[in-house]
């Protein structure tokens, strides 16, 4: 069990650098598809060192106009559960601090060597979002389905035996690594900024 503050996000804090920063996620995403801006923007494991922005705009490069739309309807969602929760700024802060980290996770698997996309960044999203629903009246009683859910689908995958692999449906390869790697990354930025920015207690 994650020892955090027992305050969550309430109405007091701001819903909106969550929404905000989704919606930065999208429209770069739906940008760099326009801009066309090909393979220069992608992680890749023997050169992101010499361009460590890569560590950014990996996730917002998209192999085709159906891997966007997926990955856009995952983050809107999102957007509306914190909305919905309300997701404060430690939420927004810890989904800013896990885009890169979300991507540098990728260096653990060797054979991860190109990796684009939101998917793993939206994995450490929904990880957060339970953070702070299992401390939100209006989200407890569901809270544990979403964390059964992600749960499920990491262990479906099996990312530790098969990093990559080809999905049919998609056409593409799926970088399960990535999944699994973002939502530990986003776990564990959840709980650091709900541990450390508690709200000041009342004088």
């Amino acid at each position: 069990m994650i020892a955090a503050s027992a305050e969550p996000d309430t109405p007091s804090f701001s819903p909106y650098p969550w929404v905000a920063l989704c919606c930065l996620l999208a429209l770069g995403s739906v940008l760099v598809w326009a801009l066309d801006a090909g393979y220069q923007l992608a992680w890749l494991s023997a050169t992101w060192r010499q361009t460590p922005w890569t560590l950014w705009t990996a996730p917002l490069l998209h192999l085709s106009a159906i891997h966007m739309l997926g990955n856009l309807m995952a983050l809107a969602a999102l957007a509306v559960l914190g909305l919905v929760i309300p997701l404060g700024a430690r939420a927004a802060l810890a989904l800013f601090l896990a885009w890169p980290l979300s991507t540098a996770s990728l260096m653990a698997w060797p054979e991860v060597t190109r990796y684009v996309g939101l998917s793993g960044l939206i994995h450490a999203s929904v990880a957060i979002v339970w953070l702070h629903a299992r401390q939100a009246p209006v989200a407890q009683r569901w809270s544990p389905l979403l964390l059964a859910a992600l749960l499920l689908k990491l262990v479906t995958e099996q990312a530790w035996l098969y990093p990559v692999s080809f999905d049919p449906y998609w056409n593409i390869n799926v970088v399960a690594a990535g999944h699994l790697g973002g939502a530990v990354v986003g776990l564990v930025c959840g709980a650091v900024c709900l541990i450390r920015l508690r709200p000041s207690a009342a004088s």
